[in-house]
């Protein structure tokens, strides 16, 4: 390995057995973390479209159970709800076929 190589912690221009470990385990860190960011987006991007699909049907229920004050503050949250919500989801999947196409 080069002297550039950045396993190379202390800068002698030889990579030993502890620096290679190091930077190994560095390395699968980094990419158990990266995975964990993918799940933990991926989760929330379905989250969001399930509440996107709930969130009608709610407003229904709210209405049938006689809750008219619910129902209308629902109803009136909605335009702001959905814009946010479709907003986080086309930024998630934008991500993905971005990060795709690379």
């Amino acid at each position: 390995m080069s002297e550039f190589h950045p396993a190379d912690t202390n800068g002698d221009g030889k990579v030993d057995d502890e620096e290679k470990a190091m930077y190994m385990e560095f390395k699968r860190k980094e990419l158990e973390d990266a995975d964990a960011m993918r799940d933990a987006q991926r989760n929330m991007a379905w989250f969001s479209l399930a509440g996107m699909l709930l969130y009608p049907a709610m407003v229904v229920l709210t209405d049938l159970a006689g809750l008219e004050k619910a129902s209308n503050i629902l109803g009136d949250m909605a335009p702001t709800y959905f814009v946010a919500v479709a907003g986080l989801v086309a930024a998630f999947f934008g991500a993905q076929a971005y990060q795709k196409g690379k």
